[in-house]
């Protein structure tokens, strides 16, 4: 039977996140992955408008596979973290990473994750964009420093992850934790309910 979960055509997730992975299988998605080509995501953002870059960073990400499987549904994503009007992507280190997680403490930042569906077979283009605000407690140089050293900061926007051992940094969170970890669960759902109606 059609549904979200089952629509009909392969799935493919565009990004080499564990993370998304993860969760787009407890989401009960039979898919695959394929990594899309490295990008300068920096210079692709726009602080001034990020709703809209950040999406559309997203549909760049599923467009480029989307290219070699056009009768795929391919699901694009991208998140980043802010403070103020401060971009916090990967660290490129342990001291970019100690930067972030003092800023970070003791105050509220936002998490955004845009998302984009693409099959180019059936001329199929979405977007959407989530936000999650996270407060973080006070965190001390000594927790930073533990922090640090277990290496979960890595490739991770705003050098920490919110399911690890973060979640001790973290006072409350507003809005969708699964965009936090990587992907907006009830978006993406209806990005691919989307589809399913529009194919009627």
């Amino acid at each position: 039977m059609i549904s979200w979960q089952h629509p009909g055509r392969p799935v493919i997730l565009a990004s080499g996140s564990p993370r998304r992975k993860a969760i787009l299988s407890q989401m009960g998605f039979t898919f695959e992955t394929i990594v899309p080509p490295v990008l300068d995501e920096a210079s692709l953002l726009d602080a001034g408008n990020l709703s809209v870059s950040l999406q559309e960073l997203a549909k760049i990400k599923a467009l480029r596979i989307a290219e070699q499987r056009p009768e795929a549904l391919v699901l694009g994503a991208d998140t980043v973290v802010v403070q103020g009007k401060r971009i916090l992507g990967k660290p490129a280190g342990p001291d970019e990473a100690r930067s972030m997680l003092a800023a970070l403490a003791g105050s509220r930042h936002r998490v955004f994750t845009g998302i984009a569906l693409v099959c180019k077979e059936r001329l199929f283009y979405t977007t959407a964009i989530a936000c999650t605000d996270v407060f973080f407690r006070k965190i001390s140089i000594d927790e930073i420093e533990a922090y640090l050293a277990l290496d979960e900061y890595r490739d991770k926007a705003g050098a920490y992850a919110i399911q690890g051992h973060a979640m001790r940094f973290v006072e409350k969170i507003n809005g969708c934790y699964y965009n936090v970890v990587g992907l907006p669960v009830s978006k993406t759902i209806r990005m691919f309910a989307d589809f399913i109606r529009s194919q009627e």
